[in-house]
């Protein structure tokens, strides 16, 4: 499946869309030592189709063929289960998001297409798949969970109308569907409370309608911490949290080391100090100043705390290939953050030899672009053979001392072994 999922709570790259601010340009990752051929040295598992992989198509598929069959009413009761029970993929993606993106996907993706094709009508929104969710409104009232899907899929068509450019060059009536679609979101939402349905998904969405907001500064804190609070096993949220409190959305980077360190402190008992690194991690690998004001002995005592909580391989690979190939896209921008990046990439070291045990090749594909890849989903095997290549390049140069004194590196489930040839 050649998809992209823009689901509100897992999407990392939904909240790069700054109106106001170009994308980043980044840098192309530094390539392969020349001295060393990882086909050569390494002996390691690959995982191609990692089971993440397969649940969360498994959950897309679900919720579009319930859609499709007009099975709302199922949909609702699964939706409903899974937020409550917290459901998630192996690597921790919410459930309940991908029946929710999966529902609305035909449509969202019919109204890209058709901003893509050419120029469409100013009622575009009352197009007959839109115009079709709505009348889901009406037959199942009082209805968060329709009304979630059918909200996400405003959001996400506004989003479609108004695109990542300068704020100048979106053209005026974009702009106008942008804030037409948001305003229609907000009004399907305005009934549901996330912390009294007790319903990540609707706290999400919350925080989500925060991008055309006039005033966002006056709630956004308090929305990620109910949100956080509803879900606190969700490093996702956390780390859109960072992204937010960034200057170039609605905080600022005094804002963003108070709120790192309240979120800690309040997620401690699952965390440990792992909420400061969860705050910070997308922070601090787009933006210099961020970079070089983290407390880099509470971010990297984060980083181990994570590991202890959760020590399977898909949150090994992620932050391996956060530390390896995230945190290598700015380097040279500021030598101030670049003392931060290098002791932060540091840390690939010891996640390799202490903990990794197989390779994640999309998780490393996701890291090489900064972003969170598990909150997508992609089939293209040249994305796979460029996380694999990152991944084995990385592994070997973490141990290019052993290798360049004659060992091959062969990994078990108890850890890597240093064999003679």
């Amino acid at each position: 499946m050649n998809t992209t999922i823009q689901t509100v709570r897992g999407s990392v790259l939904a909240l790069l869309r700054r109106p106001d601010l170009p994308p980043l340009a980044l840098p192309a990752p530094r390539g392969p030592s020349p001295d060393l051929n990882p086909e050569e040295c390494l002996d390691i598992p690959v995982r191609d189709e990692a089971d993440d992989q397969i649940a969360r198509e498994a959950a897309v598929a679900r919720g579009r063929f319930l859609a499709r069959q007009e099975e709302w009413g199922q949909l609702s009761v699964e939706l409903r289960v899974a937020e409550e029970a917290r459901r998630v993929t192996p690597a921790g993606m919410p459930v309940a998001d991908l029946l929710a993106y999966g529902a609305r996907s035909d449509v969202v993706m019919a109204a890209e297409h058709a901003l893509l094709d050419g120029r469409p009508p100013r009622d575009a929104q009352l197009s007959a798949g839109v115009q079709a969710l709505e009348g889901v409104l009406e037959e199942m009232p009082g209805d968060y969970a329709a009304a979630l899907v059918i909200a996400l899929s405003h959001i996400d068509i506004g989003w479609a109308w108004r695109g990542t450019g300068w704020d100048a060059t979106v053209p005026r009536a974009n702009r106008a569907a942008f804030y037409r679609h948001f305003e229609r979101a907000e009004r399907i939402l305005a009934p549901y409370s996330g912390l009294e349905m007790n319903s990540p998904g609707l706290a999400a969405a919350r925080c989500a309608l925060l991008a055309a907001d006039s005033d966002p500064q006056a709630r956004f804190v308090d929305d990620y911490e109910d949100l956080i609070d509803l879900d606190p096993h969700n490093h996702r949220h956390m780390r859109a949290l960072g992204l937010h409190l960034l200057p170039r959305w609605f905080g600022s980077h005094d804002q963003l080391e108070l709120e790192a360190r309240r979120t800690a402190a309040r997620t401690q008992d699952i965390w440990g100090a792992g909420g400061y690194t969860w705050v910070y991690m997308d922070a601090v690998a787009m933006d210099e100043e961020a970079c070089a004001r983290v407390d880099m002995e509470f971010f990297i005592e984060g980083l181990h705390d994570i590991v202890a909580v959760c020590p399977d391989q898909s949150m090994i690979n992620q932050l391996t290939a956060f530390c390896a190939v995230t945190m290598q896209q700015r380097m040279g921008f500021d030598s101030t953050a670049d003392y931060a990046r290098t002791r932060i990439a540091d840390c690939t070291r010891w996640l390799i030899r202490d903990h990794l045990t197989e390779v994640h090749p999309l998780i490393w594909a996701g890291a090489a672009e900064g972003a969170d890849t598990l909150a997508r989903t992609t089939s293209s095997s040249r994305f796979a053979a460029r996380g694999r290549s990152d991944a084995l390049q990385a592994i070997c140069d973490s141990f290019a001392d052993d290798i360049l004194s004659g060992h091959r590196v062969r990994f078990t489930e108890s850890g890597p072994e240093l064999l003679r040839p």
